[in-house]
C-alpha cells in the first residue's frame, strides 16, 4: 500500500540577504492513510517549514514530495492551490474564521472553491457542524461563540470538503485545559473515522493523544516513534519509519 506521504530527502532553504538558513536538512519519512501523527520540536526546530510543505504551502528547496502518489514538490502555485482545496484540512491556533459570515457561511466557504451548488454547500455544513457539536449555532458569528466553539466551527470546515489528512497547527493553542480536552476528543473521532491527522504541537500532553511522534531538531528528525500508550497492539495496519 503507498503511504499517503511519502518524503524523500525534502530541503527548505531560505536565502536572507548573504545569509543561508537550511530550515529543513532533510527530511525522508512516510506517512501512512488513517495515522494520527504529531509533529513537535523547540522553536527553530523546522516543525512550521515542514507543516508548511505538508499542507502545499509552500514547496521545498530540494527533495521530493509525494501526496496520494502525486508529486507536488514540482507543482506551481495554481496546481498546489487546487491540490490543497481537494486533499488538506487546516485547523490553526487562531482559528482564522471571517468575523462577518456565520458559522455556516464559514464552513461552507471552501465549497464555493470547489464549484459546488449553494444549497448543497449549506446543506453539507450544517451536516459538518452539527458532527461537531455545534447544530444548534450555525447562524452566530465568531464574536457570539465562545473559543472552543470557533475552534469547532474551524474544524467543520477544514472537514466540509471531505480531505484525506487534516493538519492542524497547534490546535488547542489559545483554549484552557477542559476545552482542549473537548477538542482533543473531536481529533480522536475524526481519526477513528479513518481521516489522516497531522497535528503541530509543543505541547507533550497533546502529542499524547497522536499514535506517532515525529521530533523535529535543527531541521531534521531526531525521534520517529509510536505512543504506546494509544496504540493497539492488534493494529497491524499502522507501521513506522524509525528515522
Amino acid at each position: 500500500m503507498n503511504p499517503i506521504i511519502s518524503l524523500h530527502n525534502l530541503r527548505k532553504t531560505y536565502i536572507m540577504g548573504s545569509e543561508r538558513i537550511d530550515a529543513l536538512k532533510s527530511i525522508t519519512l512516510d506517512i501512512q492513510k488513517n495515522e494520527y501523527v504529531a509533529l513537535m520540536g523547540p522553536s527553530g526546530s523546522g516543525k512550521s517549514t515542514l507543516m508548511n510543505l505538508l499542507g502545499c504551502l509552500d514547496t521545498p528547496s530540494e527533495g521530493d514530495y509525494y501526496l496520494n502518489s502525486t508529486d507536488v514538490s514540482i507543482m506551481d502555485d495554481g496546481e498546489l492551490a487546487a491540490i490543497r482545496n481537494k486533499e488538506i484540512g487546516f485547523v490553526f491556533q487562531t482559528f482564522n474564521l471571517l468575523p462577518r459570515l456565520s458559522s455556516l457561511e464559514n464552513v461552507a466557504l471552501p465549497l464555493v472553491y470547489a464549484g459546488m451548488s449553494k444549497n448543497k454547500r449549506l446543506d453539507r455544513a450544517e451536516d459538518v457542524l452539527a458532527a461537531v457539536g455545534l447544530g444548534d449555532r450555525i447562524y452566530h458569528k465568531p464574536n457570539e461563540l465562545s473559543g472552543g466553539q470557533r475552534q469547532r466551527v474551524a474544524i467543520a470546515r477544514a472537514l466540509v470538503n471531505d480531505p484525506s489528512i487534516i493538519l492542524a497547527d497547534e490546535p488547542t493553542g489559545n483554549l484552557d485545559t477542559k476545552t482542549s480536552i473537548e477538542i482533543m476528543s473531536i481529533f480522536e473521532d475524526i481519526h477513528r473515522k479513518g481521516n489522516t491527522v497531522i497535528l503541530v504541537t509543543h505541547e507533550p500532553d497533546i502529542a499524547e493523544h497522536a499514535h506517532r511522534i515525529i521530533r523535529l531538531r535543527d531541521g531534521l528528525v531526531e525521534t520517529d516513534v509510536k505512543n504506546e500508550k494509544v496504540v493497539m497492539v492488534d493494529d497491524p495496519e499502522h507501521r513506522y519509519n524509525q528515522s
